[in-house]
């Protein structure tokens, strides 16, 4: 991969894409570094556009970057549109380990946005609150995406099984895979399998792509398989994070451990 260089990280392109890995020595000095740049793209924005309108991923793999950004106080964050882009199915709206719990206690709490869309992940109809949550994207057409890779690859809940680079919804009831549930177990936010939901409503694939510049923050040595993959493998859904190469705007944030195998 060709070295651009950038002070503390590293910098590569995908060699036959547009991919950019920016590896930095630790989570602090990744997160950091991508709290920086999405910091500087949403003020950059907000000079040429009235609003900016961002999703957010939940997870402990975020918890530097979000810990960062929220601490930014030369954005304007009273003209930010917030959106999350997955939330599990019948876990009770109080319970700590919803994905809105989770980035109300990391962002949407400490900064006043101008607006947080949440996801329900107990409406009544499932179909509908899909379609709902669709048309609050399509009414507000997304500037930024900042997100993770699963260790199965996934993107969002796209896990391989329901991956779907030409997804006709934005929105959509997903089955999460052993795998993908095993990593919430692995990431400390379940104590056992079993008490890890079954079922998750999901934005696709094309809906994430549709942002115009991608940020994924992926630390930590479990995701060194996915990142390898995402990098080198074929792009196709049974490696779901392999599409971001298609991206006109994505950067991958590394650090050393998730990085080892590049």
């Amino acid at each position: 991969m060709e070295n651009e260089g950038i002070g503390k990280g590293t910098a590569r392109r995908v060699p036959g894409g547009k991919l950019v890995t920016r590896v930095y020595a630790n989570r602090a000095l990744m997160g950091g570094a991508a709290a920086d740049m999405v910091s500087e793209k949403i003020n950059l924005l907000l000079n040429q556009q009235e609003f900016v309108n961002i999703i957010f991923a939940s997870a402990p793999s975020q918890n530097e970057f979000l810990t960062f950004l929220s601490e930014k106080k030369t954005i304007d964050w009273k003209r930010v549109v917030a959106f999350h882009m997955d939330e599990y199915i019948e876990l009770h709206e109080n319970d700590s380990r919803t994905f809105a719990s989770f980035l109300n206690k990391k962002i949407f709490g400490p900064v006043k946005f101008r607006s947080v869309n949440y996801i329900n992940g107990n409406a009544p109809n499932i179909g509908a609150e899909c379609r709902r949550y669709a048309k609050l994207l399509a009414e507000h057409p997304l500037d930024i995406v900042c997100l993770g890779i699963g260790e199965n690859g996934h993107l969002a809940f796209n896990d391989p099984h329901v991956a779907d680079f030409n997804d006709p919804s934005m929105v959509k009831m997903v089955r999460l895979d052993a795998a993908c549930r095993q990593q919430q177990v692995n990431d400390g936010c379940f104590a056992e399998l079993g008490q890890v939901p079954g079922y998750a409503i999901s934005l696709t694939i094309p809906a994430l792509m549709a942002g115009k510049y991608i940020y994924g923050v992926v630390p930590g040595e479990k995701k060194a398989k996915a990142v390898y993959n995402t990098v080198h493998s074929e792009i196709i859904e049974k490696y779901p994070s392999t599409i971001l190469r298609k991206h006109d705007n994505a950067i991958l944030f590394l650090d050393k451990s998730s990085s080892s195998l590049l």
